[in-house]
Protein backbone atom coordinates (compact mmCIF):
# COMPACT_ATOMS: atom_id res chain seq x y z
CA UNK A 1 0.00 0.00 0.00
CA UNK A 2 1.21 3.15 -0.85
CA UNK A 3 2.45 6.08 2.36
CA UNK A 4 -0.01 8.64 2.17
CA UNK A 5 0.23 11.89 4.39
CA UNK A 6 -2.59 11.34 6.55
CA UNK A 7 -0.48 8.51 7.98
CA UNK A 8 1.77 10.59 8.85
CA UNK A 9 -0.40 12.91 10.55
CA UNK A 10 -2.17 10.41 12.09
CA UNK A 11 0.95 8.91 13.92
CA UNK A 12 2.01 12.16 15.07
CA UNK A 13 -1.53 12.69 16.58
CA UNK A 14 -1.09 9.77 18.71
CA UNK A 15 2.36 10.16 19.38
CA UNK A 16 1.12 13.44 21.26
CA UNK A 17 -2.06 12.09 22.84
CA UNK A 18 -0.21 8.67 23.97
CA UNK A 19 -3.97 7.36 23.18
CA UNK A 20 -5.68 6.19 20.59
CA UNK A 21 -9.04 7.54 21.40
CA UNK A 22 -7.80 11.36 22.28
CA UNK A 23 -6.00 10.98 19.20
CA UNK A 24 -9.05 10.41 16.99
CA UNK A 25 -11.26 13.14 18.54
CA UNK A 26 -8.21 15.33 17.62
CA UNK A 27 -8.09 14.06 14.19
CA UNK A 28 -12.04 13.75 13.83
CA UNK A 29 -12.34 10.49 12.49
CA UNK A 30 -13.47 7.41 14.57
CA UNK A 31 -10.58 5.19 16.92
CA UNK A 32 -11.14 1.69 14.93
CA UNK A 33 -10.67 3.90 12.02
CA UNK A 34 -7.11 5.40 13.48
CA UNK A 35 -6.17 1.81 14.72
CA UNK A 36 -6.76 0.67 10.98
CA UNK A 37 -4.81 3.43 9.02
CA UNK A 38 -1.35 3.07 11.71
CA UNK A 39 -1.42 -1.09 11.30
CA UNK A 40 -1.39 -0.25 7.43
CA UNK A 41 2.13 2.54 8.00
CA UNK A 42 3.49 0.19 10.09
CA UNK A 43 3.07 -2.65 7.06
CA UNK A 44 4.13 -0.62 4.81
CA UNK A 45 7.03 0.62 6.75
CA UNK A 46 7.76 -2.86 7.64
CA UNK A 47 8.16 -2.05 11.12
CA UNK A 48 6.18 -1.63 14.56
CA UNK A 49 5.86 2.28 15.34
CA UNK A 50 4.10 2.15 18.50
CA UNK A 51 3.95 -0.34 21.46
CA UNK A 52 0.61 -0.39 22.62
CA UNK A 53 1.23 -2.75 25.68
CA UNK A 54 0.92 -0.39 28.43
CA UNK A 55 -2.00 1.76 30.01
CA UNK A 56 -0.49 4.90 27.34
CA UNK A 57 0.54 4.12 24.19
CA UNK A 58 4.45 5.38 23.47
CA UNK A 59 6.62 5.35 20.04
CA UNK A 60 9.17 2.12 19.99
CA UNK A 61 12.77 2.54 18.61
CA UNK A 62 11.88 2.51 15.20
CA UNK A 63 8.84 4.62 15.72
CA UNK A 64 10.76 7.47 17.10
CA UNK A 65 13.08 7.68 14.39
CA UNK A 66 10.08 7.67 11.93
CA UNK A 67 8.39 10.49 13.42
CA UNK A 68 11.53 13.04 13.76
CA UNK A 69 11.92 12.02 10.01
CA UNK A 70 7.76 12.63 9.46
CA UNK A 71 7.87 16.09 11.22
CA UNK A 72 10.43 17.27 9.12
CA UNK A 73 8.90 16.21 5.95
CA UNK A 74 5.31 17.84 7.41
CA UNK A 75 7.31 21.04 8.11
CA UNK A 76 8.57 21.36 5.15
CA UNK A 77 5.90 20.14 2.85
CA UNK A 78 3.99 22.76 4.51
CA UNK A 79 6.77 25.34 3.38
CA UNK A 80 6.62 24.28 -0.31
CA UNK A 81 2.62 25.06 -0.03
CA UNK A 82 3.19 28.63 1.48
CA UNK A 83 5.83 28.57 -1.86
CA UNK A 84 2.74 27.54 -4.17
CA UNK A 85 0.36 30.30 -2.67
CA UNK A 86 2.92 33.22 -2.50
CA UNK A 87 2.03 35.83 -5.11
CA UNK A 88 5.30 37.42 -6.67
CA UNK A 89 3.51 40.46 -7.40
CA UNK A 90 2.93 40.83 -3.65
CA UNK A 91 -1.20 40.95 -3.75
CA UNK A 92 -1.34 38.85 -1.31
CA UNK A 93 0.45 37.19 0.98
CA UNK A 94 1.33 35.72 4.82
CA UNK A 95 3.57 37.07 7.00
CA UNK A 96 4.30 35.46 10.86
CA UNK A 97 6.31 37.27 12.38
CA UNK A 98 7.26 37.92 16.39
CA UNK A 99 9.02 40.19 18.83
CA UNK A 100 10.35 40.29 22.14
CA UNK A 101 8.40 42.88 24.32
CA UNK A 102 10.76 45.75 24.19
CA UNK A 103 10.18 46.29 20.68
CA UNK A 104 6.33 46.44 20.60
CA UNK A 105 6.38 49.51 22.34
CA UNK A 106 8.07 51.24 19.27
CA UNK A 107 8.93 49.20 16.65
CA UNK A 108 5.86 47.26 15.18
CA UNK A 109 3.53 49.91 15.04
CA UNK A 110 5.34 51.51 12.82
CA UNK A 111 6.49 48.70 10.88
CA UNK A 112 2.94 47.34 10.90
CA UNK A 113 1.61 50.88 9.36
CA UNK A 114 4.52 50.72 6.83
CA UNK A 115 3.95 47.21 5.81
CA UNK A 116 -0.10 47.84 5.30
CA UNK A 117 0.37 50.83 3.47
CA UNK A 118 2.71 49.46 1.49
CA UNK A 119 1.58 45.75 0.42
CA UNK A 120 -2.29 45.99 2.02
CA UNK A 121 -2.58 42.59 0.27
CA UNK A 122 -0.37 41.04 2.83
CA UNK A 123 -1.77 38.97 6.17
CA UNK A 124 -0.06 39.96 9.09
CA UNK A 125 0.02 37.63 12.48
CA UNK A 126 1.82 39.17 14.69
CA UNK A 127 2.78 37.48 18.27
CA UNK A 128 4.60 38.99 21.35
CA UNK A 129 7.14 36.45 23.34
CA UNK A 130 10.16 36.31 25.02
CA UNK A 131 13.57 35.63 23.03
CA UNK A 132 13.98 31.98 23.92
CA UNK A 133 10.01 31.40 22.49
CA UNK A 134 10.89 33.13 19.76
CA UNK A 135 13.58 31.55 18.77
CA UNK A 136 11.80 27.68 19.38
CA UNK A 137 8.90 28.85 17.45
CA UNK A 138 11.23 29.85 14.31
CA UNK A 139 12.69 26.67 14.77
CA UNK A 140 8.86 24.57 14.45
CA UNK A 141 8.40 26.86 11.45
CA UNK A 142 5.65 28.44 13.07
CA UNK A 143 6.95 31.57 12.58
CA UNK A 144 8.43 33.28 9.06
CA UNK A 145 10.83 36.78 10.99
CA UNK A 146 11.28 37.31 14.69
CA UNK A 147 12.59 40.55 15.83
CA UNK A 148 14.97 40.06 18.98
CA UNK A 149 18.15 40.96 20.13
CA UNK A 150 21.49 39.55 18.55
CA UNK A 151 24.13 37.07 20.29
CA UNK A 152 24.54 33.62 21.20
CA UNK A 153 21.31 32.10 19.21
CA UNK A 154 20.07 28.91 19.04
CA UNK A 155 21.40 26.47 16.66
CA UNK A 156 19.76 26.28 13.63
CA UNK A 157 19.09 30.17 13.94
CA UNK A 158 20.31 32.55 11.29
CA UNK A 159 20.46 36.54 12.38
CA UNK A 160 20.64 39.74 10.72
CA UNK A 161 22.08 42.64 12.77
CA UNK A 162 19.67 45.65 11.94
CA UNK A 163 20.46 48.60 14.29
CA UNK A 164 21.80 48.93 17.57
CA UNK A 165 19.24 50.08 20.61
CA UNK A 166 20.86 52.39 23.41
CA UNK A 167 19.50 52.15 26.87
CA UNK A 168 18.54 55.17 29.12
CA UNK A 169 18.21 56.53 32.59
CA UNK A 170 14.63 58.31 32.60
CA UNK A 171 12.49 60.01 35.35
CA UNK A 172 8.82 61.47 35.28
CA UNK A 173 8.67 65.37 33.94
CA UNK A 174 9.35 66.38 38.02
CA UNK A 175 13.21 68.10 38.06
CA UNK A 176 13.43 67.35 41.69
CA UNK A 177 14.49 63.52 42.26
CA UNK A 178 17.81 62.01 40.45
CA UNK A 179 17.40 64.27 37.37
CA UNK A 180 20.45 66.45 37.24
CA UNK A 181 22.89 68.69 35.17
CA UNK A 182 26.17 66.59 35.77
CA UNK A 183 25.70 62.69 34.55
CA UNK A 184 25.49 60.05 36.99
CA UNK A 185 27.93 57.79 38.33
CA UNK A 186 27.37 54.17 39.08
CA UNK A 187 27.86 54.51 42.48
CA UNK A 188 25.08 57.57 42.14
CA UNK A 189 22.85 54.76 40.81
CA UNK A 190 23.11 53.26 44.28
CA UNK A 191 20.92 56.46 45.67
CA UNK A 192 18.24 56.35 43.00
CA UNK A 193 15.01 54.58 43.73
CA UNK A 194 14.16 52.60 40.22
CA UNK A 195 11.39 50.80 38.46
CA UNK A 196 12.59 48.32 36.56
CA UNK A 197 11.35 45.07 34.17
CA UNK A 198 10.90 41.66 35.76
CA UNK A 199 13.66 39.70 36.03
CA UNK A 200 12.45 37.28 33.02
CA UNK A 201 13.27 40.12 30.68
CA UNK A 202 16.41 40.40 28.40
CA UNK A 203 16.77 44.09 29.19
CA UNK A 204 16.37 43.52 32.59
CA UNK A 205 18.99 41.23 32.38
CA UNK A 206 21.32 43.69 30.63
CA UNK A 207 20.45 46.32 33.36
CA UNK A 208 21.32 43.95 35.95
CA UNK A 209 24.90 42.92 34.13
CA UNK A 210 25.93 46.91 34.16
CA UNK A 211 24.97 46.91 38.28
CA UNK A 212 26.65 44.65 38.64
CA UNK A 213 29.82 45.27 36.71
CA UNK A 214 30.17 48.39 38.31
CA UNK A 215 29.65 46.89 41.67
CA UNK A 216 26.23 48.65 41.99
CA UNK A 217 23.78 47.29 44.59
CA UNK A 218 20.34 49.17 43.42
CA UNK A 219 17.42 49.95 45.14
CA UNK A 220 14.45 48.30 43.55
CA UNK A 221 10.73 49.65 44.21
CA UNK A 222 8.86 48.56 41.61
CA UNK A 223 9.22 45.51 39.59
CA UNK A 224 6.78 45.21 36.25
CA UNK A 225 6.17 42.90 33.33
CA UNK A 226 4.78 45.78 30.87
CA UNK A 227 6.82 48.53 29.58
CA UNK A 228 4.04 50.53 29.01
CA UNK A 229 2.61 49.99 33.00
CA UNK A 230 6.65 50.74 33.44
CA UNK A 231 6.31 53.71 32.18
CA UNK A 232 3.15 55.11 33.68
CA UNK A 233 4.61 54.29 36.63
CA UNK A 234 7.99 56.17 36.35
CA UNK A 235 5.62 59.06 35.09
CA UNK A 236 3.38 59.16 38.27
CA UNK A 237 6.04 58.80 40.63
CA UNK A 238 9.37 60.34 41.39
CA UNK A 239 11.09 57.00 40.62
CA UNK A 240 13.23 56.28 37.69
CA UNK A 241 13.58 53.52 34.77
CA UNK A 242 16.05 52.11 31.89
CA UNK A 243 14.46 52.64 28.75
CA UNK A 244 14.95 52.03 25.34
CA UNK A 245 16.48 55.90 23.68
CA UNK A 246 13.31 55.46 21.42
CA UNK A 247 10.81 55.09 23.42
CA UNK A 248 12.60 58.03 26.11
CA UNK A 249 12.76 60.33 23.28
CA UNK A 250 9.40 60.13 21.94
CA UNK A 251 7.68 60.86 25.35
CA UNK A 252 8.06 64.17 26.27
CA UNK A 253 6.72 63.35 29.78
CA UNK A 254 9.85 61.65 30.57
CA UNK A 255 12.87 63.06 31.42
CA UNK A 256 16.16 61.86 30.33
CA UNK A 257 19.47 61.46 33.28
CA UNK A 258 22.71 61.25 32.13
CA UNK A 259 25.28 58.44 33.20
CA UNK A 260 28.70 57.90 33.03
CA UNK A 261 29.75 55.13 31.91
CA UNK A 262 26.41 54.65 29.68
CA UNK A 263 24.17 51.95 30.37
CA UNK A 264 24.50 49.65 27.64
CA UNK A 265 23.57 48.99 24.15
CA UNK A 266 22.58 46.15 21.70
CA UNK A 267 22.44 45.07 18.70
CA UNK A 268 18.49 44.10 16.87
CA UNK A 269 18.58 42.15 14.59
CA UNK A 270 15.84 39.78 12.26
CA UNK A 271 16.08 36.26 12.82
CA UNK A 272 14.73 33.16 10.83
CA UNK A 273 14.93 29.63 10.18
CA UNK A 274 18.46 28.62 8.36
CA UNK A 275 17.46 26.83 4.80
CA UNK A 276 13.92 28.32 5.58
CA UNK A 277 11.79 28.89 2.34
CA UNK A 278 11.73 32.79 2.81
CA UNK A 279 8.13 34.12 1.10
CA UNK A 280 7.54 37.29 -1.29
CA UNK A 281 6.24 38.76 2.40
CA UNK A 282 9.04 38.09 4.41
CA UNK A 283 11.52 39.65 1.88
CA UNK A 284 9.19 42.22 1.40
CA UNK A 285 9.02 43.07 5.08
CA UNK A 286 12.76 42.91 5.40
CA UNK A 287 13.46 45.66 3.22
CA UNK A 288 10.78 47.57 4.88
CA UNK A 289 12.37 47.27 7.70
CA UNK A 290 15.93 47.88 7.31
CA UNK A 291 14.02 51.07 5.24
CA UNK A 292 12.11 51.99 8.41
CA UNK A 293 14.89 52.28 10.52
CA UNK A 294 17.10 54.01 8.52
CA UNK A 295 14.68 56.52 8.05
CA UNK A 296 14.04 56.96 11.75
CA UNK A 297 17.91 57.40 12.52
CA UNK A 298 18.32 54.56 14.70
CA UNK A 299 22.08 53.87 15.45
CA UNK A 300 23.70 51.76 12.63
CA UNK A 301 24.41 48.06 14.02
CA UNK A 302 28.22 47.52 14.94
Amino acid sequence: MALELRHLRYLLAVAEHRNFTRAAEDLHISQPTLSQQIKQLERTVGAQLLDRTGRAVRLTDAGEVYVRHARRALRDLAAAERAVRDVRDLSEGRLRLAATPTFTAYLIGPLTAELHTRHPGITLTFREMAQDELETALLADDLDVGIAFDGPHQPGVAAAPLFTETLSLVTGPRTDGPAATAPLSPHDLARVELALLSPDFTTRGHVDAYLTRHRVSPRIAVEANSLQALTEIVRRTGLATVLPDAIAEDDPRLTPVAVRPPLPSRTVALLWREAAYHSAAAHAFTRLARDHVRAAGHAPPP
